[in-house]
C-alpha cells in the first residue's frame, strides 16, 4: 500500500502546528484589510490582533486558494512518492476545492503512477477541522486511501455545525442579511443561530434575544442531534470570546458530562465574514 498524505485548507481553523503534529499538509487561504490592500495568509497575523483590528472598524476581504498553490504542494508530495487525500473547504462557501481538483487533474499526466483523491468536506471552520481530525484518527488505524476517502464522504453529513454571532454587521457585508435587518437586530439585541447544511451552505435557522440565550441554543442542538450523547469528540471555535466558549463547555458538562475536546480561534478567513464574538459548536450528529 502506497504512503499517502492528508491535505486540508487553512479554513479548517486548526492551528498550523497541530496540523503538522497530525501529519496534515495545509494550503493557506488569504485576506486583505481594505484600508491597506496588504495581502496576508491565514496563520500570518495573531488572531487576537486580527479581531482587535475588526473591532476597530477595519474591514477584511478574503480570497480562495488558487490552482498554483495546489500544483506546488501536490507536485512536491508526488515528487516524494506520496499519494494524496485532499479534503477541501466547502464548495458552498469557497472555490478553493475546485482549484485543488483542477490541480490534481493537471498533474495526472506528469505523475501517472501517483493518486490524488479529492473530497469536498461541505464543512467550515472547526467543523471542517473535526472532519480532518476524524480522518487522521482513521488513517492511524491503517485505513487505505480509498477507504479513508469513503469514510470522509460518509461522515461529512454527520458533522453538525451550529453557531451564533455577536454582531450582524459582518454577515450584512457578506450579503447574508439586509442592512435593515442588521440595524433592527442591533437595537433589539437579537442573535441569530445558524448552521451549515449538507451542501456546505450557511443557513440562518432562527433568532433569539441575548447572547446567553444563543449560547444555550447551541447546547440545545447537541441535546437534540448528538449521535452518541455524552461522547466526543466535540470541537468549538470562538472569535475572541473565550469566556462564552467556556460557558458553552460548562453547559455540555452539566447536561451530558461531555468535554469540549478542542477550542480554537475562528480563523481570519472565516472570521472576516462572521466577525468578533463568533461562537460555534461542532459534533457528530444523527444528521447535519
Amino acid at each position: 500500500m502506497s504512503e499517502y498524505v492528508i491535505v486540508a485548507d487553512s479554513a479548517c481553523d486548526i492551528e498550523q502546528e497541530v496540523l503538522k503534529e497530525w501529519g496534515v499538509e495545509v494550503v493557506k487561504l488569504s485576506y486583505i484589510f481594505t484600508d491597506t490592500e496588504e495581502s496576508r495568509e491565514d496563520y500570518e497575523l495573531d488572531l487576537k490582533q486580527f479581531y482587535k483590528y475588526m473591532r476597530d472598524g477595519r474591514v477584511a476581504k478574503t480570497s480562495a486558494a488558487n490552482t498554483q498553490q495546489y500544483l506546488d504542494l501536490f507536485g512536491e508530495l508526488f515528487e516524494q512518492g506520496k499519494d494524496i487525500l485532499y479534503i477541501g473547504f466547502s464548495t458552498g462557501l469557497s472555490t478553493s476545492y475546485n482549484s485543488g481538483c483542477a490541480a490534481a487533474d493537471e498533474l495526472k499526466g506528469k505523475y501517472p503512477e501517483r493518486r490524488c483523491v479529492c473530497v469536498d468536506s461541505f464543512a467550515a471552520s472547526a467543523g471542517y477541522g473535526l472532519l480532518v481530525y476524524l480522518a487522521v484518527e482513521k488513517k492511524k488505524e491503517g485505513s487505505s486511501l480509498e477507504a479513508l476517502a469513503q469514510y470522509v464522504t460518509d461522515t461529512r453529513d454527520h458533522i453538525c455545525h451550529w453557531f451564533t454571532v455577536d454582531d450582524l454587521v459582518y454577515l450584512k457585508r457578506g450579503g447574508r442579511i439586509s442592512a435593515a435587518a442588521a440595524f433592527v437586530a442591533g437595537v433589539l439585541d437579537i442573535k441569530p443561530v445558524l448552521h451549515v447544511d449538507n451542501e456546505g451552505h450557511l443557513i440562518n435557522m432562527f433568532k433569539v434575544r441575548k447572547r446567553n440565550t444563543s449560547t444555550r441554543a447551541l447546547a440545545d442542538k447537541y441535546d437534540e442531534l448528538a449521535l452518541h450523547p455524552g461522547k466526543g469528540p466535540v470541537f468549538s471555535c470562538q472569535g475572541d470570546c473565550m469566556e462564552d466558549a467556556e460557558y458553552l463547555g460548562k453547559l455540555l458538562m452539566e447536561r451530558h458530562q461531555v468535554p469540549v475536546d478542542k477550542i480554537v480561534y475562528t480563523g481570519a478567513v472565516i472570521g472576516a465574514h462572521s466577525g468578533p464574538g463568533t461562537l460555534a459548536l461542532f459534533f457528530l450528529g444523527k444528521e447535519k
